[in-house]
């Protein structure tokens, strides 16, 4: 069973997301902490892990903690994913770090990833898509996006002292803004990170991984007509080197990937990625 706990320090509540596990040993059940959400009156719903965002107890604890900030909160989140659309189709950095550094005093950079830009970038994707704004504005955005991501990635403090992850794409594949959210969510928390950017030739890729030696390999596959290009990296890979590879992107989500010889991230959230490379 999964429940919010809540601990007072000095007059303030924070939550915590706790289970009960079973302990054969003493005939009992005990608590773990399955994630820290921080001050009561700051948690909203997009801040419980998917698994349990809708489970009516836990909603009804954050209703309680916070009646009033909890509605007015993800009305901020909503006005925050318009105005950034609005700029970045705009061609407008400036006020698309404005709007980042606005938002990251109350939240932060992992929340304004996960829950502003992807979804604003997943919009702009459909938009073109389906006719509703031209390929030069779809490159104008994710261009400023890009240009975002760099920015914030410059304000990062490089300490690395955990895994070396290399992240890479399959050749054909030129979409790379989730490849940078990456580098720059994963270099904030401690990880030395290889980004390799747009594709490269499988044997250049080969030769980076024999000299840097990662830890971990992360193959990102936006487009479906990809899949089979990452399908035939994954195996090059695992054919010459013993190292675990983990595949995401966007393309895999709708897709059956049981042919990948690699473990599949489903659509997780960036907090949730290293648990991946524990598991790994």
């Amino acid at each position: 069973m999964v429940y919010l706990r809540a601990k007072k320090i000095k007059s303030d509540d924070y939550l915590y997301l706790v289970k009960s596990v079973w302990d054969s040993k003493k005939n009992t059940s005990k608590q773990e902490i399955v994630k820290y959400l921080g001050k009561a009156s700051e948690v909203v719903k997009d801040d419980i892990p998917i698994d349990y965002r809708n489970d009516p107890k836990i909603l009804s604890v954050l209703a309680f903690h916070n009646p009033d900030n909890l509605e007015k909160r993800e009305e901020s989140t909503k006005k925050s994913k318009q105005l950034l659309y609005k700029k970045l189709t705009d061609g407008d950095i400036h006020s698309s770090v404005k709007i980042y550094d606005e938002y990251i005093k109350i939240f932060n950079s992992a929340d304004f990833f996960d829950k502003i830009l992807r979804p604003v970038m997943y919009k702009i994707g459909d938009d073109w898509a389906n006719s509703k704004i031209s390929i030069a504005t779809e490159h104008v955005a994710s261009n400023v996006a890009q240009t975002l991501i760099r920015i914030i990635m410059n304000t990062v403090t490089k300490n690395a002292n955990k895994k070396k992850i290399l992240i890479c794409v399959p050749v054909g594949e030129e979409h790379h803004l989730g490849c940078d959210v990456l580098e720059t969510y994963l270099s904030i928390k401690g990880f030395k990170v290889y980004n390799m950017g747009t594709s490269i030739p499988t044997e250049s890729l080969l030769n980076f991984i024999e000299n840097n030696k990662p830890d971990i390999i992360l193959v990102s596959i936006t487009l479906e007509d990809n899949i089979s290009a990452g399908q035939r990296l994954v195996k090059k890979i695992k054919e010459c080197y013993n190292i675990p590879i983990l595949v995401g992107g966007f393309a895999i989500q709708s897709k059956k990937v049981s042919r990948f010889d690699a473990t599949v991230i489903p659509d997780a959230t960036l907090e949730e990625i290293p648990k991946f490379f524990r598991a790994a």
